[in-house]
């Protein structure tokens, strides 16, 4: 799925691997033997999620880590993620930031804490997923759309562009 990998991809290899499956179950669960990511963490992450609101602010802050991470050459796409230790949005930004020493620093030159990065780019992701389940209907059965954010649904198609311009530039740098 394209929009699997939002912005995250550019930087967070163990978020891109795993931001569809907490997207408020907008992404079906892995065959693979692994249990889904998403059923790991607690409500009131999801519901964090949920509730994280996108705004100019985070976003342009998101598309200077992304920058900046390509500059310094950060690429923890090679990274591993352990999901048997992820329980919690906390746990996966820590294997985030874990990964390389160079990530929380970045970040947090951002005005984002390593928990705010994660949850900003799982808000984007999710309103990617939903925008696009709009128009597939393969998607749409995976999204429960009342657990969507509209409002952040709205911010990504007014954004779209952007953000389809970053994710080929990222991909192109891969």
């Amino acid at each position: 799925m394209k929009f699997r990998y939002i912005l995250a991809a550019s930087m967070l290899a163990a978020a891109s691997a795993v931001p569809a499956a907490f997207a408020q179950q907008a992404a079906p669960a892995p065959q693979a033997e692994a249990p889904n990511p998403a059923s790991q963490i607690p409500a009131s992450d999801k519901q964090a999620i949920q509730n994280y609101n996108l705004n100019d602010d985070v976003f342009n802050r998101i598309v200077k880590v992304s920058q900046e991470a390509k500059k310094q050459g950060i690429q923890p796409k090679n990274a591993q993620t352990d999901f048997s230790k992820i329980h919690s949005l906390d746990d996966l930004a820590k294997q985030i930031t874990d990964s390389d020493p160079r990530i929380e620093p970045l970040i947090k030159a951002n005005g984002f804490t390593p928990r705010e990065f994660l949850l900003a780019n799982l808000a984007v992701t999710n309103a990617a997923i939903a925008s696009e389940a709009k128009n597939n209907p393969q998607m749409a059965q995976y999204v429960d759309q009342s657990k969507v954010n509209q409002k952040n649904v709205a911010f990504y198609e007014a954004h779209k562009d952007k953000i389809n311009a970053l994710m080929a530039e990222d991909q192109g740098g891969q």
